[in-house]
């Protein structure tokens, strides 16, 4: 994941071409290096503020209805045209809580769990565990995404269907008094399916291609590294989920329940495949700069704690 920790050992010598003998240099370090478990939380809610508008047009395209713009800019632009620039930040309060929530659980218990398994962990090992994790996770941040999706789509219903929720304690508030606390684990199953699939495809992609880069390419453990992991992780985050997030955010969204079958039915039947990749451009557009932004932020966390300790 970061910088300083490894999944390296020592050179190893390579068999003797002709007169000399060639010695790999290790590229990695070990650390036990073992950081406070929230900064994988801190990390992604900064980022969650950097990317938050993209997200907010992908929940528009899997909500719209029939009138609404079918393209990620024709949404943009209504956004920007009927609620001016601060409606990109429509529901900020509940995606800061739901990375509090969530993102804190999922990273803490993915790092435990690599940091238990040893440096060399296979990647079958690590989707694993970063599946598990993101299930976990998943479940911890529950009523945070449900309160995250209405109120990102509150503003683009009809004005009698609004929720009109002012931030995301109001949102917490008044939905366990109206719809009591079992709405906290609305839309459960899709949402703790799609974050499982989300930390594989962040976590484990991440940790797989760094090490593939720094094993078979010239590249050091720098930025460029880093940013490279990164977009992969990021590109296989937006496909694999896609799916998911569309029936995930229609449950959420939805005045009454419906169970995940019953709606990947209704969508099948209403769209063919293609609902499979609906809003999945903004989606990438999210997840890439999204993925990006939080080893950033989790690097410059890392390197903060280590000068404040004295480790540097």
């Amino acid at each position: 994941m970061s910088a300083d920790v490894s999944m390296g050992g020592p050179a190893q010598p390579l068999p003797t071409l002709g007169n000399r003998t060639e010695t790999t240099e290790p590229k990695r370090k070990t650390s036990n290096i073992r950081y406070p478990f929230w900064f994988g939380g801190s990390a992604t809610s900064m980022a969650a503020c950097v990317t938050h508008p993209f997200d907010l047009v992908r929940v528009r395209l899997q909500t719209r209805a029939a009138s609404a713009p079918r393209s990620m800019s024709g949404t943009f632009l209504k956004i920007l045209k009927s609620e001016g620039p601060l409606g990109l930040y429509s529901g900020i309060s509940a995606s800061v809580l739901r990375q509090l929530t969530y993102s804190t659980v999922r990273f803490g218990l993915y790092e435990e769990l690599k940091q238990r398994a040893g440096p060399e962990t296979s990647f079958p090992l690590l989707v694993a565990m970063a599946t598990s994790s993101g299930f976990v996770g998943g479940l911890a941040g529950n009523f945070a995404d449900v309160l995250n999706v209405r109120m990102q789509n509150d503003t683009a219903l009809p004005a009698h269907m609004r929720r009109n929720y002012k931030h995301a304690v109001d949102g917490l508030v008044r939905m366990t008094r109206e719809e009591g606390a079992r709405s906290w684990f609305r839309g459960w199953l899709p949402n703790c399916t799609r974050a499982a699939a989300t930390t594989a495809g962040q976590l484990a992609t991440y940790d797989i291609a760094k090490r593939l880069l720094l094993d078979y390419t010239p590249l050091e453990d720098t930025l460029t590294t880093q940013l490279l992991a990164s977009f992969m992780a990021g590109l296989t985050t937006a496909t694999v989920t896609n799916p998911i997030d569309v029936v995930k955010t229609r449950a959420m969204s939805a005045e009454k329940k419906q169970g995940m079958f019953e709606l990947v039915g209704e969508l099948s039947r209403a769209q063919g495949v293609r609902w499979v990749v609906r809003g999945w451009v903004p989606s990438f557009l999210r997840q890439g700069p999204h993925t990006i932004c939080i080893f950033l932020f989790l690097e410059m966390h890392r390197k903060l704690y280590r000068q404040f300790k004295g480790l540097e």
